[in-house]
């Protein structure tokens, strides 16, 4: 097998056409779902510039009020559904099969028509904006009574599509996760066991086990819900004797499993670019590989720290605030092996490694504040404030987008065999890192002082660190034109980039760029662990398939 990258360049080079065609090629679909995905991320940062627009000032002069509680319930919605979630699955479609040595996924037909499912419903979840009634306003949780009102009278209003788009996500997303499943545990090549799969698959795998267990909750709710809104039940609404408490329990009974489906993929991309950036292995993997097991089971038992203050019980607030700080526990393991691992390591500061240490920097600065939130009084004490928004986002923008930038500049040779742009690609992290820190770091201080969220206006006492949040906040939608315009001209017309150009371990890097249509000539057969640097994971000798 060569890896010469132009010798296969008629074999890799996928025609453009295929990209909107219903193709089972698992790498093409991975390109699907990351540039859709990526063009939902688009429209939701403009969405979100409009909310700080309207911020901008304390009194409502931009945005009337309807229209600011669209804004940020489909910002919040499209941010997790049509972003984070559809990118992540389209990273990992394009990359277990290569890093577990498989011809492709499990399902490949199944794989075509779960992404099939992610760009209707996204589109039918922006159409909701041009019905009378407007897009839905209960926010991107859609607690009851807020949801199951329906002033209009209309069957079809803004709430009733958000449900049906949310439900269809929802399907696209256990069709994945069993793919996801299946193929990690019975694809695995020859000699790859459990403990020599890469990190990036641990995590994927720990992932799509929590979506498989916890997502037909939600999806069994939102049915329920949207029951309550057209048909006139009476599961949530409290005015006819309904319980919009059991809605918040099957709500997050998922929802905050769902914070780790997104979470551990990111992890697991750190893990991967670390040890390649530091020239060294990566330290205590098989308890870091552990570990993601271990954030999994955990993060299964501290949905209601959502609801403390929603009535619970005391000695249930006593039991999930404990919970709720036990996954600093595994989670700090992982700090640990990537502090470890740079250690005394020979740093290679290209664009990938900075946005993984940028994002486990401010990673460390949301688990902080995650655990503070954890503690019952300190929880009750800032309920329904900016500090909630403030943690919430340096998960989900500042570690989780940060890493799937450093992720789509870490593979972006391997996928389209071209080099981008280390100069563009240094200022697109400045930006992003200044940006994102600027917009939610004062969101900490407002909530502290008493802000409320989901207000258009406010108290002229919190504007100082409103315009800071806001300034901020456009940096960051400025900071996407040099990270657009980079991976388009150099896909375009960037240098040829060799087969591994990071000096990585792991199957990927073995073979040319971009992969061929069955990614191995030869299925590999596997000796050594992962992260092996000086030797080579592949055993000289090949299994003919």
């Amino acid at each position: 097998m060569t890896n010469n990258p132009i010798a296969n360049a008629s074999d890799t080079q996928t025609r453009w056409q295929s990209y909107f065609s219903f193709n089972t090629n698992h790498k093409v679909i991975g390109i699907q779902y990351i540039v859709t995905s990526f063009f939902f991320f688009l429209i939701a940062g403009l969405l979100a510039m409009l909310i700080r627009a309207e911020l901008l000032t304390p009194e409502l002069n931009l945005l009337g009020r309807n229209l600011y509680n669209s804004l940020f319930t489909m910002h919040g919605t499209m941010m997790i559904f049509l972003w984070i979630i559809p990118c992540l699955v389209g990273l990992s479609n394009y990359l277990i099969p290569l890093m577990i040595g498989a011809r492709d996924m499990a399902f490949p037909l199944l794989n075509a028509i779960s992404f099939w499912i992610f760009p209707p419903a996204g589109m039918l979840l922006l159409s909701s904006f041009l019905l009378p009634s407007g897009a839905a306003q209960s926010g991107w949780w859609s607690y009851p009574p807020l949801s199951v009102q329906n002033p209009s009278g209309q069957l079809i209003n803004g709430q009733f599509i958000w449900i049906i788009s949310v439900v269809l996500l929802g399907i696209s997303s256990i069709m994945g996760a069993v793919n996801f499943v299946t193929t990690i545990v019975w694809m695995r090549s020859p000699g790859m066991t459990f403990f020599r799969m890469p990190l990036f698959v641990w995590t994927v795998l720990s992932a799509q086990l929590l979506q498989l267990l916890f997502l037909p909750a939600l999806t069994g709710g939102l049915i329920l819900l949207c029951l309550d809104l057209t048909l006139g039940t009476n599961f949530f609404n409290p005015f006819k004797q309904g319980s919009p408490i059991l809605y918040q329990h099957m709500f997050w009974f998922y929802s905050h499993p769902t914070v780790y489906v997104w979470a551990l993929p990111a992890f697991g991309i750190f893990s991967e670019i670390i040890p390649a950036f530091s020239r060294n292995p990566l330290f205590g993997y098989r308890t870091v590989a552990l570990a993601s097991f271990g954030i999994a089971i955990v993060s299964s038992l501290v949905w209601a720290h959502h609801m403390f203050a929603s009535g619970t019980p005391a000695w249930m607030r006593i039991f999930f605030m404990m919970t709720s700080m036990l996954v600093a526990v595994p989670t700090g393991i992982k700090v640990l092996a990537w502090t470890a691992t740079v250690w005394k390591g020979k740093l290679h500061l290209e664009t990938p490694m900075l946005f993984a240490l940028g994002g486990v920097v401010m990673f460390l600065f949301g688990g902080i504040t995650g655990v503070m939130l954890g503690a019952v009084p300190f929880d009750l004490h800032v309920n329904n404030t900016y500090f909630i928004v403030g943690h919430f986002h340096y998960l989900v923008f500042n570690t989780i987008t940060i890493a799937i930038y450093g992720a789509i500049y870490f593979w972006f040779p391997k996928i389209t065999g071209k080099m981008y742009a280390e100069g563009w690609g240094k200022v697109h992290f400045w930006l992003t890192f200044i940006g994102a820190n600027l917009t939610f770091f004062p969101m900490h201080p407002l909530g502290l002082q008493g802000m409320v969220r989901r207000v258009a206006s406010y108290n002229s006492q919190y504007v100082g660190w409103n315009i800071v949040s806001s300034l901020g906040a456009f940096l960051l939608g400025v900071s996407t034109l040099p990270f657009i315009v980079n991976v388009v001209a150099s896909w375009l017309q960037g240098r040829n980039a060799p087969a591994n150009p990071w000096y990585a371990t792991g199957l990927e890097w073995t073979v040319p760029s971009p992969p061929p249509s069955d990614n191995f000539e030869e299925i590999p057969v596997v000796t050594r662990p992962p992260y092996d640097y000086g030797n080579s994971s592949i055993s000289a000798n090949t299994v003919q398939e």
